[in-house]
């Protein structure tokens, strides 16, 4: 199939799965088309039990051709980061500036090793071993919280505003953190790099320094460009030109892609959207993302629905993956609570700040995507299935049960609504 086919096969499935979502279970759009592909795609790959091969080898060959990692990471992931970098006010930032930035460093290296330790152990004792520097690989893709799945959950949560900035915050910076550590493990896996302090702060300075300097550059450029005139079509291309030209810059020049993006959309957001905007072109610009950032909320997830019926289940790989599950949430509570307890002599949390941090950090399509991107092998079966669960059960269980958590912890304010047409 042509590229166009694909792209046109896949747009028609997330139309059909958003409708039947809407008319039927009336969850939130990302969840109730991942539940929905997940069921399709399940039935297809049963199918075959039933003689229905030619159904199965055509949906196998539609998901080969079709590169997850590239898709999502050199594609999808420039928009939806752009979108939401849009939204979120530096002011609330600089708030939680201290919070943010030790969940998004400290936390994450410290669930990548409560994770990598504890999955080694675990691994061993189901009698599927699997090399300690595996492991840690796996803690490094699973322990960064997905921005797309974030915040495509928190807007129908219901969470106070502080805790929405930290968790909205914490989700647009980490992924970078977690992309460098997973990269500089990878290449020791491989044992293509000499792995010095040296090394690592090296290219952790390139990723994320560079990365910042290419957002703020080419945010600025756009920043003077849409000062000079009033047309909002012209402002809206603009835009779309600065998200992709950010990523690709930094991408070429072996800096962070997403951070760049995550910098330029925070600075047309904020500085953009109060001197160089008028009201008309603040309005149609937020209508413009909001629909980009539905569109491929729901593509993005219908591809994590369909993936699996590209994974080979075992019951020793179903039981690591459950109980990688309990692992992610243990890591994750003990990194929050200790961010928390390294600030609270310097500031106070409200009432259920660890609990509702813990619970709010999912995993999503970039986790999936760094596992897919493993070369082929036991190692990559293993870490696949886990990885996939844990993504699953964070979108469907803890997404859903989000808003649920908020109300129980402040009870004045109102429980979200599932349904989309409330």
């Amino acid at each position: 199939m042509s590229l166009f086919e694909i792209i046109t096969v896949l747009l028609v499935l997330t139309a059909l799965f958003s409708y039947l979502n809407c008319r039927t279970i009336r969850l939130p759009t990302t969840v109730g088309v991942l539940l929905i592909a997940m069921a399709v795609s399940l039935g297809i790959a049963g199918s075959g039990m039933f003689g229905l091969h030619a159904a199965q080898r055509h949906a196998e060959a539609i998901l080969a051709s079709i590169d997850f990692d590239e898709a999502l990471l050199h594609g999808m992931l420039t928009f939806l980061l752009f979108a939401g970098a849009l939204h979120i006010r530096l002011d609330d930032l600089a708030g939680q500036k201290w919070t943010i930035t030790l969940l998004s460093t400290v936390g994450v290296i410290a669930s990548t090793f409560i994770v990598g330790g504890l999955s080694w152990y675990v691994l061993g004792l189901l009698g599927k071993p699997l090399p300690f520097i595996f492991c840690l690989l796996f803690g490094a893709l699973i322990s960064p919280t997905d921005p797309v799945a974030v915040l495509g959950i928190i807007k129908t949560a219901g969470v106070p505003k502080s805790l929405e900035t930290k968790i909205a915050g914490e989700s647009l910076f980490n992924d970078g953190i977690g992309v460098v550590a997973f990269m500089i493990i990878l290449e020791l896996a491989r044992r293509e790099l000499n792995v010095t302090v040296g090394a690592v702060a090296g290219l952790f300075v390139r990723e994320a320094v560079g990365g910042t300097l290419v957002g703020l550059a080419a945010g600025f450029l756009a920043y003077l460009m849409l000062k000079r005139i009033d047309n909002y079509q012209v402002e809206i291309i603009i835009t779309l030109a600065l998200a992709m030209g950010a990523y690709n810059l930094a991408d070429r020049l072996h800096t962070s892609g997403p951070l760049a993006v995550v910098v330029a959309g925070l600075l047309i957001g904020n500085q953009g959207r109060a001197n160089a905007m008028s009201t008309t072109t603040r309005t149609r610009l937020d209508d413009f993302w909001e629909l980009v950032d539905e569109i491929l909320n729901a593509l993005l997830f219908l591809l994590i629905g369909l993936e699996a019926q590209v994974i080979t289940y075992t019951p020793a790989y179903l039981t690591a993956g459950a109980l990688a599950i309990a692992i992610a949430l243990l890591a994750r509570w003990a990194s929050v609570a200790g961010m928390a307890a390294i600030l609270r002599g310097f500031r106070s949390f409200s009432p259920g700040t660890v609990n509702i941090l813990t619970w709010g950090g999912l995993r999503g399509g970039i986790s999936v995507a760094l596992a897919l991107s493993l070369p082929g092998g036991a190692e990559r079966n293993a870490i696949l299935v886990m990885t996939y669960m844990i993504v699953v059960f964070s979108i469907i269980v803890q997404g859903l049960t989000l808003g649920k958590l908020v109300a129980r912890t402040y009870p004045k304010l109102p429980a979200p609504p599932l349904s989309l047409d409330d």
